[in-house]
């Protein structure tokens, strides 16, 4: 009977170290668990920050060809492109003045050769013909020019295309004007060229400065070194070395 309880408090005793043991351990791993949940590679970090921060360079070009100016204020750098967003408001504004001046003289000179020269306005003349009546004082002295040099194919018709100036002043005045309107119209074609010009430019300008701009990114990226001590529960003290990238 003695025998008994002896035995009954030898169980107890190992029953409940083998329940410390597993506390033990399983608070281990719960120290463990949380070590790593909180751990974060700086280098990741840093790198996930560096991208949102840095500036597309396509995008720069896409918004200086919508209009000059704008891929640079993308940069951070409108000090170069306001004047790209200057020069294509000025363009636009010349393009749009010229267009009314060539159009404007374009119907000048058909209503003078209408009322001085006979010419018939119906719509089925051609820039050729508007250019020949200046040279010539009329349809039958520009058909026999042509019929010299054999150019029968280019013959009018002398019902359907007839002119005839009255006095050789007539005429000159009529091919100034006529003038005037081919420089606007050829001047219009300048304009454009140069609004494409600008955008251009205006685009390699904001690549550049795009670029530019994420090296500079990079370059303000510093390291922090720190050196201390770790402790964790159930774990001997440590040493801890911590590298991080900051701007």
């Amino acid at each position: 009977m003695k025998l008994f309880p002896i035995l009954l408090l030898l169980s107890s005793t190992i029953i409940l170290s083998q329940t410390d043991d597993q506390k033990s351990i399983q608070e281990l791993k719960n120290s463990i668990k949380n070590s790593e949940e909180n751990f974060q590679d700086p280098d990741l970090v840093l790198n996930s920050n560096l991208n949102d921060d840095k500036k597309s360079v396509g995008l720069g070009i896409v918004y200086s060809l919508l209009l000059p100016g704008m891929g640079e204020l993308y940069a951070d750098s409108y000090g170069s492109g306001k004047y790209f967003t200057i020069a294509d408001g000025i363009l636009w504004g010349t393009l749009i003045g010229m267009s009314a001046y060539s159009s404007w003289q374009e119907d000048n000179y058909k209503t003078y050769a209408a009322s001085l020269a006979g010419v018939v306005n119906d719509g089925n003349k051609d820039e050729d013909f508007y250019a020949n009546i200046g040279d010539y004082t009329s349809v039958y002295s520009y058909n026999d020019q042509k019929a010299l040099e054999r150019n029968f194919n280019e013959m009018y018709d002398e019902q359907a295309y007839f002119w005839k100036w009255n006095t050789t002043d007539e005429r000159r005045t009529y091919r100034d004007m006529w003038n005037s309107s081919e420089t606007a119209s050829n001047n219009i074609r300048f304009v454009v060229g140069s609004l494409i010009l600008n955008r251009i430019v205006s685009a390699i300008n904001a690549a550049r400065l795009v670029s530019s701009y994420n090296s500079n990114l990079e370059e303000e990226v510093s390291w922090n070194f720190s050196l201390g001590f770790m402790s964790q529960p159930n774990l001997p003290t440590s040493l801890s070395l911590s590298v991080q990238k900051s701007f």
